[in-house]
C-alpha cells in the first residue's frame, strides 16, 4: 500500500470517529492537550536573554492551570511539564492517544537580524501564502532536525527544503472551522484583552498540526528577537498575561462550539424537506466572503445549518436547501428578520442557475 493511500485510510478513520462521537448526543470538550514547544537540547528560538523553550513551557502549564482551575471536569494533558526533549511526531500522538477534544501548541517566535518585528501569530495547518509564514513552518518543523533517523521518521520530509513542503497538498483538515474559530478567538484576545499586536491568524505547512487528529492551532506569543517583546514574555506578568487570552480565547471556544452542536442538534427535525426533483434545489444566501467562515461562527447562530460553496473564488453560505421553492420563500420570512439582506437562489446539480432557469427545468 502507498503511502498517499495509507494517509486517505487514516483520514477516513479520524473522520468516522470524530464525527460519531458527536453524532449522537451534545458534544462536549473532554480532553485537552497543551504542548509547550522544544524543550531540553532543542531551545528553539533564542533572545538575548531567553530560549524560547523556557517562554513555552511558563505559558503552558500556567494556560493549563487557568483550565483546570475554572474547568475542573475537563483533562488537561502536557506533551511536556519539564524541561526534556519530545520528538515532534510524538507532540501530536500524544494528543491522538488520549483522545483530545483541542491541541494547542505554544512557541515563541524570532527573526534573525530584526530587532523591529514584534506581535502574535496564530497558524493553523494549511498552505502558506507568504514567505514569512513559509519561514515559521521551516523553524518549527527543524525540531526534527534533532533527531536520529529523522529522514525516516519523517517520510523523508526535509524542513529546510521548500520542494518538501508540496506534500501538504495532499492534506484536507478535517478540523479546519473549529481550528480556525480557535485561533481567531486566541488573537482577539491578544489584542483586545492583553494589549498585543496581533499579525493574524495565517496558514503553513507545520507537521505537528498535520497529524494531529483534532481542532488544532500553534501560538506565536511574540518575538523574543524583539528587546521589548522579549523582556515582557521573559516577566511573570507577561507570562500570565499570555496565558490568562489562551485560556479566555479557549473558553469562548468551547461555548461556542458546544452551543453550535446543541443547535445542530435541534434544527435537524426542522430541515426542509429536499425531495430530488431533476437535480434543481433553492436556498437562501445569507452572506458571501472572500475569506473562509467558520461554519460554527457566531455569525451564523439561530440560522440551522449552514452549508458553504466555493464559487469564482468567493465563499457563499446559504441555508433552508429544499427542492421545494414555496417552502424556501416562506422561510426566507423568517431568516429575513436576522439577516436582512438575504435572498433565494437556485442550484441546478450543485452548479448556480437563474430562478427562472430552475422552475423550466422543474417543469419539464
Amino acid at each position: 500500500m502507498n503511502r498517499v493511500s495509507v494517509f486517505l485510510m487514516v483520514l477516513v478513520l479520524c473522520s468516522s470517529s470524530f464525527f460519531s462521537r458527536g453524532q449522537n448526543s451534545k458534544y462536549k470538550i473532554n480532553t485537552i492537550v497543551i504542548d509547550a514547544g522544544h524543550g531540553g537540547k532543542d531551545p528553539g528560538a533564542i533572545g538575548k536573554h531567553c530560549y524560547e523553550k523556557n517562554i513555552a513551557l511558563s505559558i503552558a502549564l500556567k494556560t493549563g492551570k487557568y483550565i483546570k482551575e475554572n474547568f475542573p471536569n475537563i483533562k488537561v494533558v502536557y506533551t511536556r511539564d519539564t524541561d526534556v526533549f519530545i520528538p515532534l511526531k510524538e507532540r501530536p500522538e500524544i494528543a491522538n492517544r488520549c483522545k483530545a477534544d483541542l491541541f494547542i501548541s505554544i512557541h515563541a517566535n524570532s527573526l534573525k537580524n530584526n530587532t523591529r518585528t514584534y506581535g502574535t501569530e496564530t497558524f493553523i495547518l494549511g498552505l502558506h501564502k507568504s514567505e514569512d509564514n513559509l519561514a515559521v513552518a521551516m523553524k518549527e518543523n527543524s525540531v526534527m532536525l534533532y533527531e536520529d533517523d529523522y529522514s525516516n521518521k519523517y517520510e523523508g520530509f526535509n524542513p529546510k527544503d521548500p520542494a518538501s513542503y508540496i506534500i501538504f497538498n495532499l492534506m484536507h483538515s478535517l478540523h479546519i472551522d473549529n481550528s480556525t474559530s480557535m485561533a481567531q478567538h486566541a488573537e482577539h484576545q491578544f489584542k483586545s484583552r492583553v494589549g498585543r499586536r496581533s499579525r493574524g491568524v495565517k496558514a503553513a505547512e507545520l507537521w505537528v498540526l498535520r497529524k494531529a487528529s483534532m481542532p488544532s492551532v500553534l501560538i506565536e506569543v511574540g518575538f523574543i528577537s524583539n528587546p521589548k517583546e522579549e523582556k515582557f514574555l521573559m516577566s511573570d506578568k507577561g507570562q500570565d498575561y499570555m496565558a490568562s487570552g489562551i485560556f479566555r480565547a479557549f473558553r469562548s471556544y468551547k461555548e461556542e462550539i458546544e452551543r453550535h452542536s446543541s443547535r445542530t442538534l435541534e434544527v435537524k427535525s426542522q430541515e426542509l424537506p429536499d425531495a430530488n426533483s431533476n437535480g434543481v434545489s433553492f436556498c437562501i444566501q445569507i452572506k458571501s466572503s472572500s475569506e473562509k467562515i467558520p461554519l460554527n461562527s457566531k455569525v451564523f447562530e439561530g440560522l440551522g445549518t449552514v452549508k458553504e460553496n466555493f464559487i469564482n473564488g468567493t465563499y457563499k453560505y446559504s441555508v433552508a436547501h429544499s427542492s421545494n421553492l414555496r417552502a424556501v420563500i416562506n422561510k426566507k420570512r423568517e431568516i429575513k428578520k436576522q439577516i436582512s439582506d438575504c435572498f433565494i437562489v437556485a442550484y441546478y446539480k450543485g452548479k448556480p442557475i437563474s430562478i427562472k432557469e430552475a422552475r423550466n427545468i422543474q417543469k419539464s
